[in-house]
């Protein structure tokens, strides 16, 4: 099957970036780390490299600065510094006769790449120059159909109807 995946360039070396976050959605807080490429030398930005599964609010392809924290003994998350118009959206399968991989598949035919976390959940990017409403419509159908739920954590301007 075709999948996006994120992966780091022969010039530059991935590095993994911690969030820490209060989740309204969980009720407590969570860690997430995600995987960036360093995008300006000795400045502390990097480009998201990976799709969140948990962090709202951001996207993959979105600059953020962060630094080396002594407590958290890792680079951690302090800003969003670009946004980079991709958007994020959330999808849980609801039916347990539905495998992940083929709404993965009808999503990736629809030109968003995803990242499954188990074989009940995913995070998509939504690319900036990609019309929302044809994926927001089959969202919802399959939404009406009981075959999954979503979340859009991020949705970038370009996206906005």
């Amino acid at each position: 099957m075709r999948y996006f995946h994120f992966m780091a360039t022969d010039n530059n070396e991935e590095v993994k970036i911690l969030f820490r976050f209060y989740s309204d959605i969980m009720e407590q807080d969570v860690t997430e780390t995600l995987w960036a490429l360093p995008e300006e030398e000795g400045l502390g930005y990097y480009r998201i490299d990976s799709i969140p599964f948990y962090f709202p609010g951001l996207a993959s392809d979105d600059i953020v600065f962060a630094e080396y924290d002594d407590k958290e003994e890792m680079l951690t998350y302090r800003e969003t510094i670009e946004r980079s118009g991709n958007s994020t959206v959330w999808v849980a399968i609801l039916d347990d006769k539905i495998e992940i991989d083929d709404i993965r598949t009808i999503f990736l035919d629809l030109g968003c790449g995803s990242e499954s976390i188990h074989d009940r959940y995913f995070a998509m990017e939504i690319a900036a120059d990609t019309n929302y409403l044809k994926i927001k419509d089959r969202l919802n159908q399959l939404s009406s159909e009981k075959i999954i739920d979503y979340a859009e954590p991020y949705l970038s301007e370009a996206h906005q109807y």
